[in-house]
């Protein structure tokens, strides 16, 4: 999961000091060189660690701060408005022009998913702003390239222009034709990328962004290259000019420092993130979120955006009327994890949740249990779906079960008690707001929440 390294070594850095009615310099001190560390191990640019850490001991040392109520938790909260500001502050979003065709150029780096992008782009601005996309097809030199954008649109149903590989430049000039023909709102130029820059692919970007006039340059950048991602942004900016960045694969960085890197040493902003295989798994970079992640005080925001993505208002309801009236079934269990599931990696969505993120298990998730459930279900009969009842009071049909899924016992017991869990569960998180939330995650982390303490049994409790 994205930013776990240095959320683990940022908590670690905080949580000594965090509830101190007292803080002194010397404490201070110690504090920026934990988080100065955790800064570097997540490889983020020196420079940027350098004013980091020194715009948070100004602001930490000041008198308001060292005189003043929980002075360790305020330290928490400058820490967390200086990762916003490095970060952009504010989202930035796509510059749409009020009338005619809005050009948009993806440019970057052979392997950062570009074409991909450019496809999770195009379903974003269909999906979120009812605009008619079109794509172009100007990569004419990796194998495979026209092709691979050619499925993309027909996952997606955008149309894609292509003119095989003729020049680039002509091909993106007759997209935009085209897209002023047949009324499209948004062109996305699909361009070449290359291992490394060099200057044949920087003379054929400006040619095509002098003849296509761009409203949006946005660089795609693999975040696991951390603090190098900066450096071609840089590069780029520099040399063609950019609008905003895409950071792909940031499900996958555990570091984090490509996000803190970027906006701060190119001054362009990162606008999108891409977070998983997914065409839908884009989502607009908000700084705040972010740096309430990297935290780990969780992202309600989100979660509720992703919640209401995945799950129908009208679904949900029959679910909480079957589920209140007792007649919810394994099939309705099905249906409900299917649902949660496209919202994301489950550790992924737990961590959402203010102060999940801290919590030891989740790093022992299978992300895999949903397909697993899945399994045992479809080995059931549709009687035995129908009625969970008819399961509870037969152990020879879970031993059925069992063996036809090729799961273990224990498991089916498991998902029968999950089932009766569910309809409680439910119940008691409708209605749930932030606030809630917030009291959950507070209960877990104090061990008031039985089975989630990872400190529980050792203290001698729970046996």
């Amino acid at each position: 999961m994205s930013f776990e390294t240095l959320t683990g070594r940022l908590n670690m850095a905080l949580r000594r000091f965090v509830k101190r009615d007292y803080l002194n310099e010397k404490d201070i001190d110690e504090m920026m060189k934990e988080i100065r560390l955790s800064l570097i191990e997540a490889d983020v640019n020196i420079k940027v660690v350098n004013s980091f850490i020194n715009d948070v001991k100004q602001i930490a040392l000041g008198e308001k701060i060292m005189k003043g109520l929980n002075p360790g938790e305020q330290v928490v909260k400058v820490v967390f408005n200086e990762l916003k500001r490095v970060m952009g502050d504010d989202e930035v979003k796509i510059n749409f022009k009020e009338t005619g065709v809005t050009v948009i150029m993806l440019i970057g780096l052979q392997g950062a998913g570009k074409t991909t992008h450019v496809g999770k782009l195009a379903q974003y601005i269909v999906k979120n702003y009812s605009k008619k996309v079109l794509l172009a097809a100007a990569d004419i030199y990796r194998a495979g390239a026209i092709e691979q954008l050619k499925k993309v649109g027909s996952d997606i149903d955008v149309v894609v222009f292509e003119e095989g590989k003729e020049d680039p430049v002509k091909i993106a000039f007759d997209a935009l034709k085209e897209a002023k023909k047949n009324d499209y709102e948004v062109l996305i130029i699909d361009t070449a990328g290359r291992l490394e820059i060099d200057k044949a692919l920087i003379d054929e970007l400006k040619k095509m962004k002098k003849e296509v006039q761009p409203d949006e340059i946005l660089l795609t950048v693999d975040s696991m290259m951390g603090q190098e991602a900066a450096q071609v942004a840089d590069t780029f900016n520099k040399e063609v000019g950019l609008t905003g960045v895409i950071l792909t694969k940031l499900d996958g960085d555990q570091r984090g420092g490509a996000a803190l890197s970027v906006k701060n040493v190119t001054g362009v902003p990162i606008k999108f993130s891409g977070t998983g295989e997914k065409m839908d798994d884009i989502e607009v970079f908000y700084p705040e979120r972010m740096a309430s992640r990297i935290l780990g005080m969780g992202d309600v925001l989100t979660l509720i955006e992703k919640a209401e993505d995945a799950l129908s208002e009208e679904d949900s309801r029959k679910l909480m009327e079957k589920m209140a009236d007792g007649s919810y079934d394994y099939n309705d269990l099905l249906k409900q994890m299917k649902m949660i599931k496209r919202m994301g990696k489950l550790s992924g969505i737990l961590k959402m949740i203010p102060g999940m993120a801290n919590i030891s298990q989740l790093k022992d998730i299978d992300d895999n249990q949903f397909d697993y459930v899945k399994v045992i279900i479809d080995s059931m009969t549709k009687e035995e779906r129908r009625d969970p009842s008819i399961i509870a009071r037969s152990s020879a049909r879970k031993r059925r079960i069992a063996n036809g899924s090729g799961r273990s016992l224990t498991e089916v017991n498991r998902l029968e008690q999950m089932l009766e869990k569910q309809m409680k569960t439910f119940k008691n998180l409708a209605g749930f707001d932030e606030t809630k939330l917030q009291n959950m995650a507070d209960k877990l982390q104090n061990g008031e929440i039985r089975g989630f303490d990872p400190d529980y049994k050792s203290r001698g409790k729970g046996r």
